[in-house]
């Protein structure tokens, strides 16, 4: 296929739109739709309406927060790395890693205002906020974070934003938008060593960046008194996860565009193999970290009737074990072995479809992960109080699906307006 004809079926997605694109949006809309109602009742009723009552004070809010600031590292991390390496075959899934980012970023800054009974007082960590408290770092990392996140994933955009001008045309509103972020693109050589050099800076700036953030999610957990969070691995605990959830979610991307628009010759076999074995370094290192995490508290206090050893007991035999186990075998090491059969040929047929099982597999394992930081340790009574089991409700389970659904229609929106490769 000449050079020519491999743009035009990189922008036939921009002009054709099919009846099953019209479904999928529809449905979406609709998903996003039930949320917001939710949200409504939420607002308007109260956090009463919720199971964050007498057990728990954080629980699907701040799990979705967290796993979606988790995913959104992918993008930066990933991305700026291959770049400075110069890793070529990077370059047909950078764009769509940090998409993932932006649209992550997005919905994640959502869900601690959805978390507040009262949203309009998030306003006081602009006007009030301390700098000793965690929760002024995460505000103050995440906004320097989504603005440089945006900023890397526009610079690399703009000749591509250029050739939509030129292919495309200016007429109609999305021609307006083209002609507008395209900010004069000419096609010399002067504009694409500044741009280059842009890049370089943003990758380098990027990297630190991205751990930063996630190492101070964990800090939201890991400076609080409670005795389960009370932990030292917490920071490289979350990028690890982070990272993890995040590749996994890129390769799903892959899949899915790969299938849909049928880019065969740009997606291939190659960089499902590559990124399967960063996903597979990733998921062997989480369990490592994973065990560190439960060895040394439970050396110490396991079988012991201690808040330790009520916690552990609590995970791994009781109320919250089946969420336990399913995060570390389903999520984990299931995972690691079909990863390390695809790479080694031992699954050679339908690969793409298992390396996007497995990545499922990883993505649910790792938002379990994040809810068996979160729920447990809250509902460890450090009080002369019985356990208490969290369950969510209706409004609860229909904002976590719109915020799904939310971060499916953005990715979706962008493929529709821009080349997604």
């Amino acid at each position: 296929m000449s050079s020519s004809d491999q743009i035009d079926t990189l922008l036939q997605p921009l002009i054709t739109t099919s009846k099953r694109f019209y479904i999928v949006v529809s449905v979406l809309i609709i998903i996003v739709g039930w949320g917001l109602y939710a949200y409504f009742i939420q607002l308007t009723t109260g956090l009463g309406v919720t199971g964050m009552r007498n057990v728990v004070s954080w629980a699907y809010y701040i799990v979705n927060f967290v796993f979606f600031i988790g995913i959104s590292h992918v993008g930066a991390l990933m991305s700026a790395i291959l770049r400075l390496t110069n890793t070529e075959w990077r370059r047909p899934i950078t764009r769509m890693a940090e998409v993932v980012t932006a649209c992550s970023l997005a919905i994640a800054a959502l869900m601690p205002i959805i978390d507040l009974g009262r949203p309009d007082r998030v306003l006081n960590l602009v006007f009030y906020g301390r700098l000793q408290s965690p929760l002024i770092w995460d505000f103050i990392a995440i906004t320097t974070y989504f603005t440089a996140s945006i900023i890397f994933l526009y610079i690399p955009l703009i000749p591509d934003i250029a050739l939509c001008r030129d292919k495309l045309g200016t007429n109609g509103f999305r021609g307006w938008i083209y002609k507008k972020l395209a900010i004069g693109w000419a096609w010399n050589k002067h504009q694409a060593i500044k741009l280059e050099k842009a890049m370089l800076i943003m990758s380098i700036i990027i990297i630190p960046l991205a751990v930063t953030v996630h190492t101070v999610v964990s800090y939201d957990f890991a400076m609080n008194p409670r005795i389960p969070w009370n932990s030292t691995i917490f920071g490289p605990y979350f990028v690890g996860g982070a990272l993890l959830s995040g590749v996994a979610t890129v390769i799903m991307v892959m899949a899915i565009i790969q299938w849909t628009y049928e880019f065969d010759e740009f997606i291939t076999s190659s960089h499902f193999r590559n990124l399967g074995k960063i996903l597979l370094v990733l998921d062997l290192a989480l369990i490592y970290l994973t065990i560190n995490e439960f060895l040394v508290p439970g050396y110490k206090h396991f079988f012991q009737e201690t808040y330790e050893g009520t916690w552990m007991a609590a995970l791994f035999w009781g109320q919250y074990a089946p969420y336990f186990w399913l995060q570390t075998i389903g999520g984990l090491i299931i995972p690691a072995i079909l990863l390390a059969l695809l790479i080694s040929r031992y699954i050679h047929t339908h690969e793409t479809l298992m390396y996007f099982v497995t990545s499922l597999l990883i993505n649910i394992g790792m938002w379990i992960e994040r809810f068996n930081i979160i729920v447990p340790g809250l509902a460890l009574p450090q009080l002369p109080y019985e356990w208490g089991v969290y369950y969510p409700t209706w409004v609860e389970l229909s904002i976590t699906m719109g915020a799904f659904a939310g971060f499916i229609l953005l990715y979706i929106i962008f493929i529709k307006i821009f080349p997604i490769i």
